[in-house]
């Protein structure tokens, strides 16, 4: 299995798509259907990488993306998305803090 580069909480650049997100899940290895990777994977990256899943900023979507299509946002700013606070609690330095489940 391989390791994470990007961490939960953090905000992502899409290199190809230009946007920005922030990451709230990973999958160590793709884990979507063949025919979602066939239809919307369009660059055809690598399945035996880490996924993400990303909300999108200033959208009301999420996205599935593969570790080679991200780099860290230079841009620090909040995202701008209605589920960021399904996700986090908090926004510091430019990292979202995830929800503490409590009992």
């Amino acid at each position: 299995m391989k390791e994470a580069k990007y961490f939960l909480g953090q905000i992502v650049h899409h290199k190809l798509f230009n946007y920005r997100g922030v990451i709230y899940d990973v999958d160590f290895e793709f884990r979507g259907g063949e025919e979602w990777y066939e239809k919307v994977a369009r660059s055809r990256p690598a399945k035996n990488q880490p996924w993400y899943h990303v909300l999108v900023d200033n959208a009301s979507h999420q996205t599935y993306v593969a570790e080679c299509n991200l780099m860290v946002s230079q841009n620090k700013q909040r995202i701008h998305n209605p589920m960021v606070e399904y996700y986090f609690d908090d926004f510091d330095n430019g990292v979202y803090s995830l929800h503490v489940m409590k009992n």
